[in-house]
């Protein structure tokens, strides 16, 4: 009979089954991947479960529970203790190992498999507000319409605005224009009467020059 002998026998006696699994939990946790069978893999993972959960309360406690299971490892419960303590498995609540097949072993075909500690950090989900809020209403064609016809109203408002301004500044240059054709009319009427009152004065001193020459 079988009393209280939990699992798997593996085809070995419990002492022997129960030394595997130390020695299999162990490698695991000093090189954070084993290559084993798919029944021992599957075997050891409440155990890899266990201690890491003991290490994530981190109590003398669970310190000792720790060293006892792991058959006196100080050293390997102390690593284990300070990964968790700086953040490793933080994320999770659970399920620390993963299992990826490698299919049958040539020979006696047993199922391999490599079974390593899951280090990299969950993706957080999104909040259960967000997913269970309201769908937004969908917009009937009649407001659809009337949100169409007001933006049509304010590109046309826009365009009128733009058109205004335009004319403003098109008024404003005409002006200037007029201004500066007015300034330079004004410049060449003073230069003209310049000129009539100058002539007079020439040809009287052309006049006593042909004079003194004739002279």
């Amino acid at each position: 009979m079988r009393h209280n002998y939990k699992g798997r026998k593996l085809g070995t006696d419990f002492s022997h089954t129960k030394a595997m699994k130390r020695s299999l939990v162990s490698a695991l946790l000093y090189n954070d991947r084993i290559k084993t069978i798919e029944s021992r893999a599957k075997e050891i993972r409440p155990d890899v479960d266990r201690i890491i959960t003991w290490a994530k309360k981190g109590d003398l406690h669970s310190r000792r529970l720790a060293i006892a299971w792991l058959g006196g490892d100080k050293e390997l419960v102390r690593e284990v203790f300070e990964k968790v303590e700086q953040g490793m498995f933080s994320d999770r609540q659970g399920g620390y190992t993963r299992i990826m097949k490698l299919g049958p072993r040539k020979g006696d075909g047993a199922p391999m498999v490599i079974m390593e500690l899951c280090t990299e950090r969950v993706a957080k989900k999104k909040d259960k507000a967000g997913a269970t809020a309201e769908p937004k209403k969908v917009a009937t064609p009649k407001k659809i319409e009337a949100a169409e016809a007001s933006a049509v109203e304010e590109a046309v408002d826009d365009t009128l605005e733009e058109a205004q301004a335009i004319e403003a500044e098109v008024e404003e240059a005409t002006e200037v224009v007029e201004a500066e054709a007015e300034a330079v009319e004004a410049k060449v009427e003073e230069a003209a009467e310049a000129v009539e009152e100058a002539a007079p004065e020439a040809v009287e001193v052309a006049e006593e020059v042909a004079e003194k020459a004739a002279e």
